[in-house]
């Protein structure tokens, strides 16, 4: 992809901070909670409580009949929530990255997303819902230019990171949004005064500062934050890394004391953060 850069902008309108009561507060969305309660598996339903999607997507301004992107969907876990509640006029736009020769085995399943995704999504919702559309960033995307409301990332900046996909996913997202589009992030959390190499990537832990900064050195503009996803009983220092928590328990062996003692600490302290995309 060719290669693009983008001025950092200032902050040019006052920063809103929503506490997750406020969030919790807002009108309820019909199709929103129908969406939650169907085509999802027990499973999905059990990370409710530490992914919040309902606030989370509130929080976002998705709307039924928008076109959505979602980055790294994986195993669909927001796409069993997003396609239905986008309804019929709406369209549902899977971005994978595009991987390095030598990322084989797990990641193979991310390639070739034009071909692969739109087959499993209707194996996951069956045929109600937007339209879907699969792509990975070094497709030809010209066709879908400037054709996104939303732009959202769900706990993927790390790897964007660490594998070097960020540049080229964030020009992607400036190339798909609208003029006027806003895009949406959720991100493990490092502490503010957390050193750089801990929060390079590899962890899976990012201070928000930096996240904020990278974001509008592609000419994204920080609008709004909510604390719906925060964590405070993270110390968020693990030697392990984020997947030191649940879900991954990493050294905790099932029915171990130190299973119980992660699972009352719980999943990541998270940053929800939403952006506009500037001219």
């Amino acid at each position: 992809m060719r290669s693009m850069l983008f001025a950092a902008f200032a902050l040019a309108v006052p920063l809103a901070v929503i506490s997750p009561p406020a969030a919790a507060q807002q009108e309820a969305d019909p199709a929103l909670a129908s969406a939650l309660a169907d085509s999802r598996r027990d499973e999905d339903r059990a990370r409710d409580a530490h992914r919040h999607p309902a606030e989370t997507l509130t929080f976002f301004q998705v709307r039924p009949g928008m076109t959505v992107v979602d980055y790294m969907p994986a195993g669909g876990w927001y796409s069993r929530i997003l396609i239905p509640y986008l309804g019929e006029q709406g369209t549902y736009i899977a971005l994978n990255p595009e991987l390095h020769p030598e990322m084989t085995g797990y990641w193979d399943t991310y390639r070739g997303t034009a071909e692969k995704f739109p087959a499993e999504a209707r194996g996951w919702v069956g045929d109600v819902g937007a339209k879907v559309i699969g792509t990975n960033t070094d497709d030809a995307l010209d066709a879908l230019a400037g054709t996104a409301d939303r732009f959202l990332i769900f706990r993927e900046i790390h790897n964007m990171r660490r594998f070097g996909w960020l540049h080229d996913s964030l020009v992607t997202a400036r190339l798909l949004l609208k003029d006027d589009g806003l895009l949406g992030v959720v991100q493990h959390r490092a502490k503010p005064d957390a050193p750089a190499s801990y929060t390079l990537g590899d962890n899976g832990y990012l201070r928000e500062q930096d996240v904020i900064a990278i974001f509008a050195a592609y000419g994204f503009e920080l609008v709004a934050k909510s604390e719906v996803n925060a964590n405070p009983n993270d110390p968020a220092n693990w030697e392990g890394g984020v997947w030191t928590l649940p879900p991954a328990y990493r050294g905790a062996p099932e029915g171990s004391p130190r299973r119980a003692e992660l699972d009352a600490i719980g999943e990541s302290d998270r940053m929800t953060l939403l952006f506009r995309k500037r001219p």
